[in-house]
């Protein structure tokens, strides 16, 4: 059983509440982090599908700011927050249940390496189709000028009014591509993170107070989230240009073989200093987040047993 600081029992450890309630951490942790970079999203978006179009980031906010202010410069947050609220949910709620399923249930003697990355792809996986049809929205909304759509309702009505819900889940391989390796690296890393720091402190988790605990959590969701950036870039510039530029009828393979003979190697690596500063501290507070609320509820705090 979970329990509070009073010693009473609350909710029990992989009972279908502790799992839901790991998804409503996720919830929590993700959509509105996500959601508070919307600028850093907005102009690397757009910078990966025309490198020309700002000569820097500043310079693309001061552009932006400038034309339509604030509002501008956070926009497309409508389907960031609903898509990564979604999909946080699935991917700590899932993780959990895949973890305890894989690691305590099915192979007790594996790896844990190999738990953690089974785990996390396994709930990336669901949680990808969740969130698929926001971030077809997200991107079409910030990469193309004049928007797309205004909002989320508007871009998921003219895409449904114009190519049916298959319109929504068009780059749904790509986003597997780029979001499952981020998600093993993510989780993996932060576990064996998490688990080197307890050791360079020499004291045994349980002997730390919550706080201290939530603050490892912060150090090893950043240097995970570093990772996490670099391995799944490529993999997001395609997301962004398929989003962006498949011609009707086109298949996803023979639109990325068209994509990657316009751009090549280099260009799969545009925006990828913004999107390591975006990533390492977007993972840092997540993790912080998450186990934050492991701890309101009694929970243990991930990795690191």
């Amino acid at each position: 059983m979970a329990t509070s600081k009073s010693g009473k029992q609350q909710i029990e450890l992989y009972s279908g509440t502790y799992f839901g309630a790991c998804a409503l951490g996720g919830v929590i942790a993700c959509g509105p982090t996500h959601t508070s970079v919307t600028p850093l999203d907005l102009v690397k978006c757009r910078r990966q599908v025309d490198s020309k179009l700002y000569s820097s980031n500043l310079q693309a906010w001061r552009t932006i700011g400038s034309k339509e202010g604030l509002r501008g410069i956070f926009f497309g947050w409508g389907p960031t927050f609903a898509g990564y609220s979604f999909q946080g949910g699935g991917k700590y709620g899932f993780y959990e249940v895949f973890k305890h399923l894989y690691g305590d249930k099915a192979f007790p003697n594996a790896n844990k390496t190999v738990v953690y990355l089974a785990a996390s792809a396994s709930a990336e996986f669901l949680a990808d189709i969740a969130l698929c049809p926001y971030e077809a929205i997200k991107v079409r909304m910030q990469t193309t000028l004049p928007p797309f759509a205004p909002n989320a309702r508007a871009g998921w009505a003219k895409v449904v009014g114009s190519e049916g819900y298959a319109g929504l889940y068009k780059g749904l391989v790509p986003l597997w591509g780029r979001q499952i390796p981020y998600t093993m690296v993510k989780f993996a890393t932060f576990e064996k993170t998490v688990e080197q720091i307890y050791k360079f402190i020499g004291k045994p988790k349980e002997s730390l107070s919550g706080l201290q605990q939530t603050g490892v959590s912060f150090l090893g969701g950043y240097i995970a989230g570093i990772g996490c950036a670099v391995i799944s870039h490529p993999a997001d510039v395609m997301v962004s240009k398929l989003n962006a530029d498949r011609q009707a009828g086109e298949s996803a393979s023979k639109a990325m073989s068209r994509i990657y003979g316009q751009i090549g190697f280099g260009g799969l690596w545009n925006g990828l200093p913004v999107r390591i500063a975006m990533i390492g501290t977007l993972t840092a507070f997540q993790w912080l987040i998450y186990d934050s609320f492991k701890v309101a509820l009694g929970f243990p705090t991930t990795g690191g047993h």
